[in-house]
């Protein structure tokens, strides 16, 4: 039997949740919110498709109970203020702060050795907060942000390739957010052939800016942040877990002397298990990739002392 919590049934939980049962990846879901009957008509309403959707994994919601997350083998955290129009990432931590210190303390306390999966923004300052707040070994807390960003590359790729987005592969590492990101165009291959054989470098650019802005594209079009794609990489990394299927997906990950960094939670290429991070993939940056991820490290690094500033940790 597997289980897996989410807490927040907002737009990103319930659409992880919904994910999560269509896919069997568990046999139990449970969603958590603190809003009276939000989890629960939610979770009603995804078991009310099982029987159109064929699927067999159980959905309950609860309200701000944690005894019922018991024993979960996976906790998905996307409770927090979510980003408005205009809003960065980093005007979020100091609500989200508290919220999911909170949140992680409840979870661990019914569920000591659950694999923790950070979604809440901003997500590397999130995780960071995570490992460092309770205690954790490295390998059980895992930013999702990276899984994210590699799908919207992918998207962007497929779509000036005029081609199926499951023929492309490419990763981002680095911080998850619109300025610190860093897209691997080196990396980025058409069916195993490098993507400069297809595109001009102009438009691998506009991929590479295209994929950079594309949680504040949606924000700005929906008026708040996006949920499908963002609650589908979180399930991802869940199945990855769940299933022990030792994928390679870019993850916000604790580093000790990787990339050259200490002290610091930022996507990089993870090999994700039952154990969690049971990896962490160093590969070769180009010159440029190396001076972005530098820039990227200090970006986070500043974010991420605020929760000093503010007392938080």
């Amino acid at each position: 039997m597997s289980k897996v919590t989410v807490v927040g049934a907002g737009n990103v939980g319930a659409t992880c949740a919904n994910v999560l049962a269509v896919n069997e990846v568990a046999n139990e879901v449970c969603l958590i919110d603190i809003k009276e009957g939000l989890a629960e008509g939610k979770a009603m309403d995804i078991m009310q498709t099982a029987q159109l959707m064929g699927f067999d994994t159980v959905v309950k919601g609860v309200t701000n109970d944690y005894s019922q997350t018991a024993d979960s083998d996976v906790v998905v955290v996307t409770s927090g203020l979510p980003r408005k129009p205009g809003m960065t990432r980093e005007e979020l931590i100091g609500v989200n702060a508290g919220i999911v210190k909170s949140v992680v303390s409840s979870v661990l306390k019914y569920s000591p050795n659950a694999i923790l999966v950070i979604v809440s923004n901003p997500m590397d300052t999130m995780a960071y907060l995570t490992l460092h707040a309770l205690g954790l070994p490295r390998n059980r807390v895992i930013g999702m942000g990276g899984a994210l960003d590699s799908a919207r590359l992918k998207y962007f790729l497929s779509q000036a390739l005029k081609c199926n987005a499951n023929d492309v592969d490419g990763f981002v590492i680095g911080g998850h957010g619109d300025t610190t990101m860093i897209p691997l165009t080196s990396y980025v291959t058409y069916k195993g052939i490098p993507v400069t054989e297809f595109l001009s470098k102009e438009e691998i650019e506009q991929v590479v800016k295209s994929t950079m802005v594309g949680g504040a594209t949606l924000t700005g079009l929906l008026g708040t942040s996006a949920w499908m794609a963002p609650g589908a990489a979180a399930s991802s990394v869940c199945e990855a877990i769940i299933k022990d299927q030792k994928k390679m997906i870019p993850c916000s990950a604790a580093l000790d002397g990787e990339y050259g960094m200490k002290d610091i939670t930022i996507g990089v290429p993870c090999i994700i298990g039952r154990n969690g991070i049971e990896k962490i993939i160093e590969v070769k940056l180009a010159p440029e990739e190396q001076e972005k991820l530098i820039n990227s490290e200090a970006a986070v690094r500043k974010t991420t002392a605020t929760l000093k500033e503010l007392n938080v940790l």
